[in-house]
């Protein structure tokens, strides 16, 4: 997983509540277990018609597709438990999420991908959601160490975040990499183990 330390890029508005998984990434990308190639159906149903023509989505738009931070909506990642969601927007390029509130399990899936979901007050979140609406002119500065969000006008606004995981995104330790942290202990179990059941090895 790659860490998070801090990050400065554009910032993407998407001020709509109540965003659910497979608005983020519809049932028909579910096909593969792989984690690259899911952006293109990041956000589908809102970018493309019917007819398949282009809808004009904020990520589409040219001041936003470098964009790597998406300031978004109470709720966001609500519905279904997919991880095949944070998968796709880290595909995408966003590496941390701004709302009021998010799903637990989707919060839960985005911190195991090293994708940092901050969750602050209303009145924050409008004040960088207005930021994010300046497009590629205005950057936002998301300093995980600090626990800070610095604005384009020099604006900080502290956001809260578990230690643990705080630990866990600044090293890049998923739960394979937290549980290969103890390998030395696990090796010496199991040297110890063979001299004692050696049947268990046979």
């Amino acid at each position: 997983m790659q860490p998070f330390t801090s990050l400065t890029g554009v910032a993407a508005p998407l001020p709509m509540v109540n965003v659910d998984t497979d608005m983020i990434i519809p049932k028909q990308f579910l096909k593969t277990i792989k984690r690259e190639g899911l952006a293109v159906g990041l956000f589908d149903e809102l970018r493309v018609g019917p007819d398949g023509e282009k809808l004009n989505f904020v990520l589409d738009k040219p001041q936003y597709r470098n964009a790597e931070i998406l300031v978004t909506g109470d709720n966001f990642g609500c519905g279904s438990s997919r991880e095949h969601a944070p998968w796709a927007l880290l595909d995408f390029g966003i590496r941390c999420i701004i709302a009021p509130s998010f799903a637990d399990i989707f919060r839960n899936n985005c911190l195991k991908n090293g994708i940092l979901p901050i969750a602050l007050p209303q009145e924050q979140v409008d004040l960088l959601m207005d930021d994010a609406a300046r497009g590629a002119n205005a950057t936002i500065t998301v300093d995980l160490p600090a626990q800070e969000i610095r604005g384009p006008d020099g604006g900080v606004i502290h956001f809260d975040i578990d230690p643990f995981q705080k630990h866990c995104l600044l090293n890049g330790l998923d739960d394979i990499g937290l549980t290969l942290e103890k390998s030395a202990a696990i090796d010496s179990y199991e040297s110890g183990q063979r001299m004692g059941q050696p049947w268990l090895w046979s």
